[in-house]
This record gives C-alpha cells, sequence and structure tokens, in this order.
C-alpha cells in the first residue's frame, strides 16, 4: 500500500499504526467476551438450572458492577499515569489483569456462575481500564492535523480484529468437527463446551499477541512531574491533582461542553447495541440471525470507519459528527417499523456504516481540545462518561416498555439522546478548543523551562 494512500487513512508512520493495532487487540475482547459468545455461555452453561431470567439478571449485574469500578478509578488512574509516565504501563497492567481472567474463564462448567460473575467483572475492568492509558496515548503520537484519521483507523482495525477473530470462533464453535474438536452426541459437558472454552483462551492470546507492537513502536509520552517520584507520592498528587481538575474545568469549556454532548448521544448509541439482539429476540428472530447482524456491524464497520475520517479531513468533526447522529435518528424511526430478519440485517448495515465514525471522531474531537501532559487524566474523566452513558438509555428504554407496553415506543425514546446530544454538540467551537489546549501545553512548557533552567549567579 502506498504511503500516499497510508496517509489518507491516517496509517503512514509505524507509531501510529502500532497504536491502531490496539484497537485490533483488543476489539476481541468486545465481540467474543462482552456481546457475542460469553453472554450466552454465562445464561446457558454457568446460569444453567436457574429460573428463567435470573442468570440475564445476574449478568446485568456484573455488568453494572464493572463499570462502576471503572468509572470510579480511572480518573484517579489517570491522574497517576500522566505525573508518573506511566501510560504504557497501566495498559499493561490493565491489559494483563483482563488477560488472566479470560484464560480463567476455561474453567467454567455447568452451575459455576459465582466464578463466571467474578472473572467477566474482572475481564470488563481490564479491558476498559487499558483503554482509558491506551486512549490517553492518541494525543501523543497523532498530530492536530491527522488526529481524526487516526481514531477512525483504530475503529476499523478495531472493527476488523474483532470481526476476523469472531468468526473465528464460531466457525469452530459451530463446526468443531472441522477443527478436530469433539463433536457429535453424548459427548460429555467438558467435551461439548470445549469448542467455546477455546475460544476465550484465544481471546486471551490474540489481544496480547497483537498488543506488543504498542509497547514496541509507541514512545511513552514525558510525566508532568519534574522529578521522579515514589509511588506514595505519586498517589497523594493524584488525589491533590483530581481534585484542582475538577475546578479547572471552566478552563476548558469546550472540552467540557463536548463530554456532556458525548454523555448524551452516547447514551442513545450504547441502548441501541445493548437491546438491538434483546428486541430482535422478542419480534422472533432468530439466534444465527442475530449473530450473523453483529458479524455484519463489524466488517461494514471496517470501510466506513475509514471514510468517517476522510469526510471529517473534508467537512469537519463536528459536521461529520451531526450526520452520524442524524443517521442514528433515522434507524431508530425505522427500527420502531421493523419486524423480520431481513430488516434487522438492513438496520445492522446502517449501524455498521455510522457506528465506529461517530464514536472515532467523538474520540479524536476530544483528544483534540485537552492539554497533552493531562491526557490520561482527561481520558480518565472521557471513561467515566463513557460508563455512565450505558446507565441511562436502558433504564428510559425499560421504563417507555413499563408504561406504553410496547417495546417499539421505547425504540422512538432512543432519539430524545441524539436531539439533545445533538444540540449540545451546536454550542461546541472546535477551535476555541483547540487553542484552550495549546495554550495549556505552551504553560506547561514555560513552567517546565523556568523549573529546569540553572538559578542565575547573583
Amino acid at each position: 500500500m502506498s504511503s500516499r494512500v497510508l496517509a489518507r487513512l491516517g496509517l503512514d508512520r509505524p507509531e501510529l499504526r502500532a497504536w491502531a493495532m490496539y484497537d485490533w487487540a483488543a476489539s476481541s475482547v468486545q465481540t467474543t467476551i462482552m456481546v457475542a459468545v460469553f453472554p450466552i455461555y454465562f445464561v446457558k452453561v454457568a446460569g444453567a438450572g436457574l429460573a428463567e431470567g435470573r442468570a440475564t439478571q445476574q449478568l446485568a449485574t456484573v455488568n453494572t458492577i464493572a463499570l462502576l469500578v471503572i468509572a470510579v478509578a480511572s480518573p484517579v488512574l489517570g491522574t497517576i499515569a500522566d505525573l508518573g509516565g506511566h501510560r504504557k504501563r497501566f495498559t499493561a497492567l490493565f491489559m494483563a489483569l483482563g488477560a488472566a481472567a479470560i484464560v480463567a474463564m476455561w474453567f467454567i462448567h455447568r452451575g459455576d456462575l459465582g466464578l463466571a460473575s467474578v472473572l467477566f467483572v474482572i475481564a470488563l475492568v481490564g479491558a476498559t481500564g487499558s483503554f482509558v492509558f491506551y486512549e490517553s496515548l492518541l494525543p501523543h503520537v497523532a498530530g492536530p492535523d491527522e488526529i481524526d484519521r487516526v481514531s477512525t483507523a483504530g475503529y476499523a482495525l478495531g472493527y476488523l480484529g474483532g470481526g476476523v477473530l469472531l468468526a473465528l470462533n464460531l466457525a469452530w464453535i459451530q463446526k468443531p468437527a472441522w477443527f478436530g474438536l469433539p463433536s457429535g452426541p453424548g459427548l460429555s459437558e467438558s467435551d461439548a463446551t470445549l469448542p467455546v472454552r477455546l475460544a476465550f483462551v484465544s481471546v486471551a492470546v490474540w489481544w496480547l499477541l497483537f498488543s506488543i507492537p504498542l509497547f514496541r513502536r509507541v514512545r511513552e509520552p514525558a510525566s508532568a512531574a519534574i522529578d521522579e517520584a515514589s509511588p506514595a507520592w505519586t498517589v497523594r498528587a493524584a488525589f491533590a491533582q483530581l481534585r484542582d481538575t475538577f475546578r479547572a474545568l471552566r478552563g476548558y469549556r469546550q472540552a467540557f461542553l463536548m463530554l456532556l454532548a458525548f454523555l448524551i448521544y452516547n447514551d442513545g448509541i450504547q441502548t441501541i447495541i445493548k437491546m438491538a439482539t434483546a428486541y430482535g429476540t422478542e419480534l422472533g428472530i432468530g439466534q444465527g440471525a442475530l449473530i450473523g447482524a453483529i458479524l455484519l456491524v463489524q466488517f461494514v464497520g471496517i470501510p466506513f470507519s475509514f471514510l468517517f475520517g476522510m469526510l471529517a479531513a473534508r467537512i469537519g468533526a463536528k459536521r461529520s459528527l451531526f450526520l452520524g447522529l442524524l443517521a442514528y435518528t433515522g434507524i431508530s424511526i425505522l427500527g420502531y417499523y421493523m419486524k423480520t430478519a431481513a430488516h434487522f440485517f438492513v438496520l445492522a448495515g446502517l449501524v455498521g456504516m455510522v457506528q465506529g465514525g461517530t464514536q472515532a471522531l467523538s474520540r479524536s474531537m476530544f483528544a483534540s481540545m485537552i492539554p497533552r501532559e493531562k491526557s490520561g487524566e482527561f481520558f480518565g474523566f472521557w471513561s467515566v462518561f463513557e460508563k455512565f452513558a450505558g446507565i441511562f438509555g436502558p433504564l428510559i428504554f425499560a421504563g417507555t416498555i413499563a408504561a406504553t407496553g410496547s417495546s417499539r415506543n421505547a425504540i422512538l425514546s432512543v432519539i430524545a439522546f441524539f436531539a439533545l446530544g445533538a444540540a449540545i454538540l451546536a454550542l461546541v467551537d472546535p477551535d476555541a478548543g483547540r487553542q484552550e489546549a495549546r495554550d495549556a501545553d505552551a504553560r506547561a512548557g514555560d513552567r517546565a523551562g523556568a523549573l529546569a533552567a540553572p538559578p542565575s549567579a547573583s
């Protein structure tokens, strides 16, 4: 591939390709563990024998616990990473934690609901925690004029990596004999679950293997602290810095508005992601079609994530986001009229066209408006807003069903999140936000230069 094409995709330098490859590596956790394979195994195997709905309720509970843990911890950890220059180290630490939990899923058998719950929480904390620090590297590896393309390239490679491994996992789960695995009737519980448990192990191997370029090619940014500090000092300083950052958010008005807009419209996006299969199941769409639609989203998302990056280069990230939110509004309206599996596949294709692009451009637009020396800290807040964005939409979805007795009305209720989020996004001035970030970086550079300068002779 020519250097010109790679430049248009945001992948023309080794460190950019290495950064984006972590999305390829870690997205396998999203597809196989969080969305497609483990939830079914959790309900049917780990939760076997429970009353109907009990295992699904437990899965929802552990999801909430994991999200709350990382939402509370990520701003503090992000600040520690900034002060100590430990972004890559924390990425590796959380990755190792999550991968170890996923490998341990090999030992989950029928009725092991407690073990499955604990391991899922640890895996989810590890994956989402690692992304806090991985994403905080974005403004350090990408320049202002390429940050949108690099962010969308990461999402595109994430779709591809997660989709390829999920396709392989589903192949040996559906056709184990093709891979020399036990198949046919009369299998023991251990042999019957072997393909799925191998899929869990493959996720950990995939994640660790394809993360190597990040740690080899991407340099650790300089720490915000001038001198090497002890861990105890760093932790104390992190809490003090976090308190100051809450107060200083007024100084980064555009970044704060972007956070608020993202919190609201991403709630709508996450609601569609989380409730789509449940809505499809309620309409009588089969499990095979639902999983096939998940794969469709993954592979449609690859070219369209790149295209969103190119579109942002032409019309700007903010206008591109408006187009994405308009498309989501249309998806919600079409979802109201959905009746068949064919309709579900059409909607999955439409979601794949806009999902990666809107999330990637949200990430890069925010990254362009924050001071580089505080990237870990600010992406810690980003993680908090992202996690809380997965709470309110499903609640309103459930409340609408309770009030109206119709899931179709609940689908329409999601439009409110896109409308309100777009209204707040309209208030964001990206140019002013980038100037705020440049001014903060300049002040930080002046302070560092003054501290490093030798004292003048009196």
